[in-house]
């Protein structure tokens, strides 16, 4: 299993991402996103829209565990962060350990079709 928290930080290094909750929203609007990172503590009518749009531009929304400032932490900003866009993962395995996720959550659910 890969650590989420490594996984976002190598993508910060190495890949193209953009911070806040405007740019998630666009980057969900127009499916420009490989995946979205949503804080915890994320604003719920921010986190409702970007999943709709997520799910209308098939771009994953990921609910991070903890809250902006830990979010803010593990991507070594100084400044607080509820949601950010992941554009390109660089060197970072994130995308593949959300895709097992989502795989995994929808056999759970998916029963004996």
């Amino acid at each position: 299993m890969i650590d989420i928290d490594k996984a976002i930080a190598s993508a910060v290094k190495t890949g193209k991402v953009s911070f806040g909750a405007n740019s998630a929203l666009l980057n969900a609007k127009a499916g420009k996103a490989k995946l979205i990172v949503l804080a915890a503590n994320c604003p719920k009518k921010i986190k409702d829209e970007v999943e709709y749009y997520g799910k209308l531009s098939k771009v994953p929304v990921l609910n991070y565990k903890g809250d902006s400032m830990d979010l803010a932490n593990v991507c070594s900003k100084m400044f607080i962060i509820s949601a950010l866009s992941i554009r390109e993962p660089g060197d970072s395995e994130i995308l593949k350990s959300v895709e097992m996720q989502y795989f995994e959550s929808d056999t759970k659910v998916g029963g004996t079709e």
